[in-house]
């Protein structure tokens, strides 16, 4: 029996459906925190490899802030386009399903009530997920990859350019409405800059670039917040987690202990990424003191 995917108004009335079918295929349980994976110290590790990572192409990995579902995206294995796919853990045993079509890039609000999609969102219902929407002015005309935001929910988001560089923006809730985006300094935008993540209270970011002093392809760098607002200098996160190959995509569980990212396998292409996982201790080692 193969395993079943279904659309996303059934994705939670039908996952004990899907676990059946993991039992079915002598697929491994998936039990306990984190997919009940072993749990990756200061090198990074492949996330659920087989399961999650495999051949194929998988980026953006995020678990939501109670730990309870697990989206990706990946090309479909019927058709080859893009589609998130979630883990939800039910009585502690993790169940799969396709979520969607890929719509953007997922990201979660501090409190878990919005999935950021770049430019839309979707909010938390009693039922799951409600219908996509618009975040509307002043950010529809602008191409946007991945928002994050923090609890006081600023908004921090790329712009892709047709030329293939990128600036990272924030936007404030003021007077009850954004203000129109504002660019982040030169330091932070000196080369092509993506994927940003915001810390909840806004003390770190984290983004991805390919500039020049890297190991090669993009590479994670992170800056934190300086006592007059300001950010601070921009640090490589190093060689243990950026290599001469593509990291990107970033993002830290809510509970602070784990750095989430992408790497490219296939130096000379993209067909073969995979989502890994690393201690997140760095973020207090690198902070300035």
């Amino acid at each position: 029996m193969q395993r079943t995917y279904m659309s996303a108004a059934l994705v939670f009335s039908a996952l004990f459906i899907v676990g059946q079918s993991y039992a079915e295929n002598e697929s491994p349980a998936l039990i306990g925190p984190y997919l009940g994976q072993k749990l990756p110290g200061s090198t990074p590790e492949v996330f659920a490899p087989g399961i999650v990572s495999t051949a194929g192409w998988e980026v953006s990995g995020v678990f939501t802030p109670d730990l309870n579902e697990f989206y990706f995206i990946r090309n479909s294995k019927e058709n080859k386009k893009q589609e998130i796919v979630v883990f939800k853990r039910i009585d502690n045993r993790w169940q799969e399903a396709v979520f969607s079509a890929r719509q953007g890039t997922p990201l979660f609000s501090p409190d878990g009530s919005i999935m950021h999609l770049g430019k839309r969102y979707k909010e938390r219902t009693a039922q799951g997920w409600s219908d996509i929407k618009s975040l509307g002015a002043p950010f529809d005309n602008l191409a946007i990859m991945r928002l994050s935001a923090s609890a006081k929910g600023t908004y921090y988001f790329d712009e892709f350019k047709r030329d293939f560089t990128g600036d990272i923006r924030y936007s404030r809730w003021v007077d009850g409405k954004y203000e129109a985006p504002k660019l982040l300094g030169k330091e932070i935008n000196s080369g092509k800059s993506f994927h940003p993540f915001i810390a909840a209270d806004e003390s770190y970011l984290i983004f991805d670039s390919k500039r020049d002093g890297g190991y090669g392809d993009s590479d994670l760098y992170i800056t934190y917040r300086q006592q007059d607002g300001s950010w601070g200098k921009v640090i490589n996160l190093g060689d243990k987690i950026n290599t001469a190959g593509w990291e990107a995509v970033a993002s830290v569980t809510a509970d602070g202990k784990y750095l989430f990212f992408n790497r490219n396998m296939t130096p000379d292409n993209h067909d073969n990424v995979d989502i890994f996982w690393v201690d997140a201790q760095f973020i207090e080692t690198l902070r300035p003191k």
